[in-house]
Order: C-alpha cells, then sequence, then structure tokens
C-alpha cells in the first residue's frame, strides 16, 4: 500500500507563521482532490515556419473517430471526446486518475488557406497543418527604442 501513496515534492521555504496558508495550499494542491486542479486535457504545441502552423495535440485513449477539427472565422478548434469504460463488476479501486468526458481547445490563427489544412491522428498524437497564405509576408517587424 505505501507505493499507492502520492508524495509531493516541493522544495519552497515557508515562513514559520504560515501554517494556516500551508494548510490551505496542502488541501486545494493534494493529489487526492484532482477537481481543484486546473488542467486542460488538450496539451498543445504549436510551431510557425515560412510556409504553415504546425499544431500537434497530444490526446492519449482518444479515438480518431471521437476527434473533431473546426476552422471558422480564424479560430482553429479542437474538440476530442474520450469515453470512460463502463464495467458491469464492482471493483475496489484505490485511486483513478484516468479523465473522461469532453474537452476542447481553441487557437486563433490568422491568413491560412483552409481549403489546404491537413490533419493526421497517429499513436495517440494529432497533428494539424495549417498551410499559410501569404507566405512571403513577414510577422514580425522592428520597433524602435525610445
Amino acid at each position: 500500500m505505501f507505493g499507492l501513496i502520492p508524495f509531493r515534492t516541493n522544495n519552497d521555504l515557508q515562513e514559520a507563521g504560515d501554517s494556516f496558508e500551508r494548510f490551505v495550499n496542502n488541501f486545494f494542491n493534494d493529489d487526492f482532490a484532482p477537481v481543484f486542479h486546473g488542467r486542460s486535457d488538450l496539451r498543445a504545441d504549436i510551431k510557425e515556419s515560412k510556409d504553415n502552423f504546425t499544431v500537434k495535440v497530444d490526446l492519449p485513449g482518444v479515438k480518431k473517430e471521437d476527434i473533431a477539427i473546426d476552422y471558422n472565422n480564424n479560430n482553429l478548434v479542437i474538440s476530442a471526446k474520450r469515453n470512460e469504460e463502463k464495467n458491469e463488476n464492482e471493483e475496489n479501486y484505490i485511486r483513478k486518475e484516468r479523465s473522461y468526458g469532453e474537452f476542447t481547445r481553441s487557437f486563433y490563427v490568422e491568413n491560412i488557406e483552409e481549403e489546404n489544412i491537413k490533419a493526421k491522428f497517429n499513436d495517440g498524437e494529432l497533428e494539424i497543418t495549417l498551410p499559410k497564405k501569404n507566405k512571403n509576408i513577414e510577422n514580425s517587424r522592428k520597433i524602435a527604442i525610445e
């Protein structure tokens, strides 16, 4: 049973008078109370090159048919659904951390050739390629410092 207890390794130095604050922080940051964590289950990496944007999203445990991608009014919206496997047998779970439900992320991306957007899903990773319309436009400009 000892191996099932979560430990938080937090090396923050706190003053002796912070015991109430430490109590509150420990309660809301307890690994056994994941409901209080504001974590999003759609983590994304976005890379820009001269010709396109590439968005990579980790979607472990999601089936390809449960993913929806929409590009409308310069907004890329990615939605995914992870279904819970229901088992008729009563089981004694000590801890359940896998999350189930619907997840959505949206990104504002302009200057895109909508008809040439491509997506592929392989081994739990979704990769979306968004080709740019005007590939020669510089997206950055020098700003003078006064």
